[in-house]
């Protein structure tokens, strides 16, 4: 038999291995509400985002639940077939850190480069994303027409095909269970204003105020997934 790649897990798999093993042997009984994230992120010493991707993967194997306005509790009963994320998924706010770096340059050279056409359909997937918004639906399809049509205006195919990673895992299982807790019309709005001043800042031919832009927007995007549990939907 061949010799297989050995792959470090991802820091959020090894988090969520360790806290499964506590679960599994009483540290953390069933029904009981888990610490809070900072307090969970000092003993393990590892960041708070870290953390919070541990537990969106628990929660998708259906060990723990969020409730919405309470915490994160350990499941009376493990729910579903327990069926952990894929190894390879990243994680969703490890993703929108590297978004801002990479999306940021993106942006900075369509505001140099985009032609008219390419501006144009940067505006028509803004348009999008307001239109399914205001039918009360997410726009997540109008959002990554804009974030391609951005990456178009580029220049650089390379740049193409990674936004559309990008945008591959966004549709991984761990993003859209934290999405459905934390996003909500008031946040679609919040993101449709921040896409337009990026927009404006292309428009304007202003490479470092489009940076700037889409900077800002994943450092928004990022601390709308880190909210307090609190502030969950209930599930």
């Amino acid at each position: 038999m061949p010799l297989q790649k050995i792959e470090a897990p991802r820091l959020y798999r090894r988090i969520a291995d360790q806290l499964r093993q506590l679960i599994a042997a009483g540290e953390f009984p069933p029904g009981e509400r888990l610490p809070a994230e900072r307090d969970l992120a000092a003993q393990l010493k590892v960041s708070r985002p870290s953390v919070r991707e541990a537990l969106i993967a628990l929660e998708v194997e259906g060990l723990i639940e969020v409730r919405g306005g309470s915490g994160v509790y350990v499941r009376e009963k493990p729910n579903g077939a327990r069926r952990p994320a894929p190894a390879n998924e990243w994680g969703p706010l490890e993703l929108i850190r590297a978004r801002g770096v990479i999306e940021g340059e993106v942006a900075a050279l369509a505001a140099k480069l985009a032609s008219r056409k390419q501006i144009a359909a940067i505006e028509a997937a803004l348009e999008s994303m307001a239109a399914q918004a205001q039918r009360g639906k997410a726009p997540l399809q109008g959002d990554r027409d804009f974030h391609l049509a951005l990456a178009e205006a580029s220049g650089n195919g390379v740049l193409v095909d990674l936004v559309r990673r990008f945008w591959d895992a966004r549709d991984g299982r761990l993003f859209r269970r934290l999405g459905n807790h934390f996003e909500s019309p008031r946040s679609w709005r919040a993101a449709i204003d921040e896409h337009a001043a990026i927009l404006a800042a292309v428009r304007r031919r202003d490479a470092d105020a489009a940076r700037r832009a889409m900077q800002h927007h994943m450092h928004k995007a990022h601390a709308r997934f880190s909210a307090s549990w609190r502030r969950a939907r209930s599930a």
